[in-house]
């Protein structure tokens, strides 16, 4: 597969994803957020695995040899981001929550170069600590006293939390075993993520209300389903083992420009100056540390 091949899916995942963010908070009052996300990976997996369980079968032998990992990727990558994300939709907006995911990309920077030790240059910790002020801008609101006073939106913690877990999730894909094919990947990774919110979900242990099947939530399982699930997550998986989880990364600023316009279209979400603010100082933190040797 061609690396411009590659770019164009991970331009793809982050279309889909942006939508997810728009969907989960236009409806972040009528699914609650551990429902959505259970019923989001169900639902992918019913849809999948018609076409994948033959492949499963043969690669059993692997997969049992390698399960620790992917044990590891579908706990962070199915279960853990996507159940942080819709918490963090039910008390911030979603112009928010994809600006703060915007710090993903300094993040897998950050968090690859502390794990086999390699120094970091001087440029590229200039453009983290940018982009952090970026995002503590954003979590704030622009406003220093809650920075100080440590009363950041709730909602906004939940979203960063999230975007710890993507940038892991996005470093360990390097271990994903050669001999796994992309479609049993992601039906592995979607077992293990419906497997540990079962109990949650089963057990009410978030308290949630109960799912009304009404025409509009079926659509927007349907769509982070598909999309968001399936789709995003094949074109990113297989996007990050060509180019690079570091590479890769940087596509998830698509996400801003993507789903801030959704936002303000159909959502009538409003944009302030610590948005733009916040936005350009982590655009130039990832400037500055894609230029860094």
């Amino acid at each position: 597969m061609s690396r411009n091949l590659a770019f164009l899916m991970l331009a793809g995942s982050a279309l889909f994803w942006s939508g997810n963010f728009v969907l989960g908070r236009a409806f972040a009052t009528d699914i609650a957020p551990v429902t959505l996300s259970y019923l989001r990976w169900c639902v992918a997996l019913i849809c999948f695995i018609p076409f994948s369980w033959r492949a499963l079968l043969a690669q059993w032998p692997l997969i049992r040899q390698h399960g620790w990992k992917l044990v590891f990727m579908g706990t962070l990558g199915v279960a853990g981001f996507n159940t942080l994300a819709y918490l963090g939709l039910h008390s911030t907006s979603a112009t928010n929550a994809l600006l703060i995911n915007s710090f993903i990309p300094i993040l897998i920077i950050l968090f690859s170069r502390i794990y086999p030790g390699v120094a970091i240059s001087p440029l590229r910790l200039i453009g983290i600590v940018i982009s952090t002020a970026g995002v503590l801008l954003l979590v704030s609101r622009g406003e220093l006293a809650k920075l100080l006073a440590f009363e950041f939106n709730v909602g906004d913690l939940w979203i960063l939390g999230a975007a710890m877990i993507w940038a892991i999730y996005s470093i360990s894909l390097r271990w994903r075993p050669a001999g796994i094919t992309a479609p049993v990947f992601l039906t592995v990774t979607m077992i293990v993520g419906v497997l540990v919110l079962s109990p949650i979900f089963w057990l009410n242990l978030n308290h949630e209300p109960a799912f009304e099947a009404t025409p509009e939530n079926l659509l927007a399982v349907a769509y982070v389903a598909w999309f968001a699930s399936i789709g995003a997550f094949l074109f990113w998986n297989q996007g990050v083992k060509i180019v690079g989880a570091g590479t890769a990364g940087q596509f998830i600023h698509l996400m801003p420009v993507f789903g801030t316009t959704m936002a303000v279209v159909f959502l009538n979400e409003q944009l302030y100056w610590f948005h733009f603010a916040g936005a350009a100082a982590i655009g130039l933190g990832i400037l500055l540390s894609l230029r860094s040797k």
